[in-house]
């Protein structure tokens, strides 16, 4: 906790802008000179501010999103959410009518690995996180939006990953 906290102080310190000398005037010298003057400190500060994906965790990421055409990365499972959104996803997913035999979920939870991964993989802050057939399509606040404008349906269909309804002949 110490180390994240003096990391993330170091990332806000390199962020500020230089500071003016004192009894200046409030015109810089140049453009330049202040990028100059601030290079070394935005640098140190990129290199803790975005981490790099190790190739196992990439890869990890990559065989789970291949795993099926809908993949649901989320706190819990499809049976026992451990998050209002995650809860929010799956049974947006269930109402669409998602086929279940082309959706796989990962539990976030199990593997901080995963957790943090599925984050820079994706380039999105949170959980949960959609997939459909390998592309990317977006948090629960994304589903929502989708499932009410209709988009959703929509690409879903397209996607062809929709259970197929059942004629009332096969079931009698």
């Amino acid at each position: 906790m110490l180390a994240r906290a003096a990391v993330l102080s170091h990332v806000r310190h390199a962020a500020r802008p230089a500071r003016r000398p004192p009894n200046t005037s409030f015109v810089w010298a140049s453009a330049s000179a202040s990028a100059s003057a601030c290079a070394p400190r935005l640098a140190f500060a990129f290199a803790f501010a975005s981490r790099a994906l190790s190739t196992e965790t990439r890869s990890a990421i990559d065989k789970a999103v291949a795993s099926a055409p809908v993949v649901l990365f989320m706190k819990g499972t499809p049976e026992v959410p451990q998050c209002g959104f995650s809860r929010a996803s799956v049974q947006i997913l269930g109402l669409q009518g998602v086929d279940p035999t082309k959706f796989a979920a990962y539990n976030v939870l199990e593997d901080a690995g995963l957790r943090d991964g599925i984050k820079e993989y994706s380039d999105w802050p949170t959980i949960p996180q959609l997939y459909v057939n390998k592309n990317f399509v977006g948090g629960c606040d994304i589903l929502v939006s989708m499932h009410q404008n209709g988009e959703l349906a929509k690409m879903l269909e397209d996607e062809k990953v929709l259970a197929k309804e059942r004629d009332a002949s096969e079931t009698s």
